[in-house]
């Protein structure tokens, strides 16, 4: 029995590892660019005024729009959060790329 346990899970490590190599698991770059023109063409339509800004390692979007400000926020987080997943949707503030560029809104004027 343990030799037909360790068989599987030796065949199972092999399928994971061939699997990883070949499909891989993380996001390829063309869908990345892709979504970065869609999210452009649906940010011109909205009324929100806004920023770009590449997300840099430790970067929050609250530490982005008041670095942009240089003051801190002047909407709730709840507002800031709604104006994000407006300018982009189908992005969540929780789980933004390092290296991607999104757009950020600016509560400047």
């Amino acid at each position: 029995m343990k030799k037909l346990f360790g068989f599987l899970l030796a065949v199972l490590i092999v399928y994971v590892i061939y699997f990883d190599l070949t499909v891989g698991t993380l996001p390829s770059s063309q869908t990345q660019q892709v979504d970065a023109k869609v999210a452009t063409k649906i940010t011109q339509k909205t009324d929100i005024p806004s920023f770009e800004a590449k997300v840099e390692p430790g970067e929050t979007v609250i530490s982005i729009v008041e670095h942009q400000m240089n003051k801190s926020l002047p909407v709730s987080i709840t507002d800031l959060i709604e104006d994000f997943r407006k300018l982009n949707p189908g992005e969540t503030p929780e789980k933004i790329r390092i290296g991607a560029t999104y757009h950020f809104p600016d509560y400047s004027k």
